[in-house]
């Protein structure tokens, strides 16, 4: 019983085996059977959808007219022969200049009295008061010379060695105190009343701005102390870092013009004062600085500035406008424009450039004429046709222009 039951069921299991067997085949026969054949390379090329990443590489001759040109500002220059002046350039700070900065120092202990220079920034003027100091060793110091001042009129009858012994004490009292920068007036003020005075008062030995000052009012002060700096700003120094290819034009004694980002349309006329004798492995730069004059005071330390540094070049070159020259990133070119009216760009090597001109070292001949504005604009047409020159052929990118039949015509009229 069992065998009949299990006869049956294996045949239909054969029977479906078999069947999708036959699918698979007739389904393999069918791919073999249209299948195409792979399209040959310069095929591949035209009906690719891969559009060149790097357009200007591929740029081509471009034909404008007239009327297009001045549309969009094209202008044309000969590859002349003229000197090119290297344009160096380098990001520089406005510093104080260190040999105009005077420290302001208490040459006697005592105590600030009072403040008459009390914030930072304040402009002072030689001669001028900063403090008042309490000090009792200047009290002695008056005291002893009005004793030594009256042992002279004592004395003045007596012998010579008398005399001359009432002098030395009165003169080296009169000394002390102006060690301790007591004026020569107070002293004499002294000398003619007889009135002792409990405080000093300290003046600036300089003109300047202050930008240091230690000391508040009340406080106790000592000998040697620091209390104000004060720097002269009618001269500053500009402090800029030059590439070592660009040393050359920055020797000490260069002249440097300098634009600020603070005040458009200034420049200020220097020297380099000093380069410094290392140079930054990291950043292949050396430090220079630049001695301006700065008697208005419109210049302010930390101000940020842009210096140029002439260097002369070569007496004649062949040179074109530098709006005349493309950079791609690679490469450099520029457009020159054919005796039959097209724009046909070619690889240049440049030299030396300024903001004006660049010298061409291969890739132009004197008398060629080039595109030399809206370069951009022509590179554009150009790689515009060279991208649509490699579309054209894509399925779907019939560039030709259709041609509509006189019905459909009628009809859309």
């Amino acid at each position: 019983m069992m065998g009949r039951e299990e006869t049956p069921r294996a045949r239909r299991w054969l029977g479906a085996l078999l069947f999708g067997a036959a699918l698979a085949a007739a389904a393999l026969v069918a791919w073999f059977a249209t299948r195409q054949p792979p399209p040959p390379a310069d095929a591949t090329a035209h009906a690719g959808h891969t559009i060149p990443a790097v357009l200007a590489d591929s740029a081509r001759a471009v034909s404008l007219s007239r009327v297009d040109a001045e549309r969009i500002g094209v202008t044309y220059a000969p590859v002349t022969l003229e000197p090119v002046d290297k344009d160096v350039r380098a990001f520089a700070q406005i510093v104080v200049d260190e040999t105009r900065v005077s420290g302001i120092n208490a040459k006697i202990d005592g105590y600030v009295e009072q403040l008459f220079v009390d914030y930072t920034g304040k402009p002072v003027e030689r001669g001028q008061p900063l403090l008042s100091i309490y000090s009792p060793m200047l009290v002695s110091a008056q005291e002893e010379l009005l004793v030594a001042r009256r042992l002279e009129a004592r004395v003045a009858a007596g012998t010579p060695d008398a005399v001359s012994g009432a002098a030395s004490l009165g003169a080296a009292a009169r000394r002390r105190l102006a060690y301790w920068d007591v004026p020569e007036a107070d002293i004499e003020r002294l000398e003619r009343t007889g009135e002792v005075t409990k405080t000093v008062t300290l003046r600036s030995p300089v003109s300047g701005v202050v930008i240091g000052k230690d000391v508040i009012a009340g406080q106790s002060i000592m000998a040697g102390q620091a209390l104000y700096r004060v720097a002269d700003l009618r001269v500053v120094w500009l402090e800029g870092e030059v590439f070592e290819q660009d040393l050359a034009a920055a020797h000490v004694g260069a002249g440097v013009s300098a634009d600020f980002q603070a005040l458009p349309g200034v420049r200020r006329r220097g020297r380099v004062t000093w380069i410094s004798p290392t140079l930054d492995p990291e950043t292949r730069t050396a430090k220079v600085r630049v001695a301006l004059p700065n008697a208005d005071l419109v210049l302010k330390p930390g101000m940020v500035a842009t210096l140029h540094f002439s260097s002369p070049g070569t007496p004649a070159v062949a040179s074109v406008p530098r709006s005349a020259v493309l950079s791609t990133g690679e490469r450099q070119m520029v457009f020159i424009r054919l005796r039959d009216g097209r724009l046909e760009p070619h690889e240049v090597v440049l030299g030396a450039s300024n903001d004006e001109r660049a010298q061409i070292l291969r890739g132009l001949r004197v008398g060629d004429t080039v595109v030399a504005s809206a370069t951009f604009l022509v590179d554009a047409e150009s790689n515009l046709g060279t991208a649509l020159g490699g579309m054209g052929n894509m399925p779907g990118m019939d560039m030709a222009k259709p041609v509509r039949a006189s019905g459909d015509t009628a009809r859309r009229r």
